[in-house]
């Protein structure tokens, strides 16, 4: 019972983020006007971490896409010589 209710507070924090990255009132559901010099994006910034973090939660990591590929070094050394 507990996992549903978290799993469901979850699912409700995503929409949430997604509803305000969507912005669909045009800017008059703002929490940090994006006129303010270096803070005004910083609530869209935390909408788009929180439905990165609700999405991982139910299994869908897109932060593997950020991810750099490792290039293992016995490959580098053998490629330059």
């Amino acid at each position: 019972m507990l996992s549903l209710i978290r799993s469901l507070t979850v699912f409700a924090a995503g929409l949430f983020a997604t509803a305000y990255l969507l912005n669909p009132t045009l800017g008059v559901f703002e929490l940090l006007p994006d006129n303010m010099p270096l803070l005004g994006n910083l609530d869209e910034a935390a909408a788009a971490t929180l439905l990165l973090m609700c999405l991982s939660y139910f299994g869908i990591d897109l932060t593997r896409a950020f991810r750099r590929r490792r290039v293992d070094s016995r490959e580098t050394s053998q490629d330059t010589q």
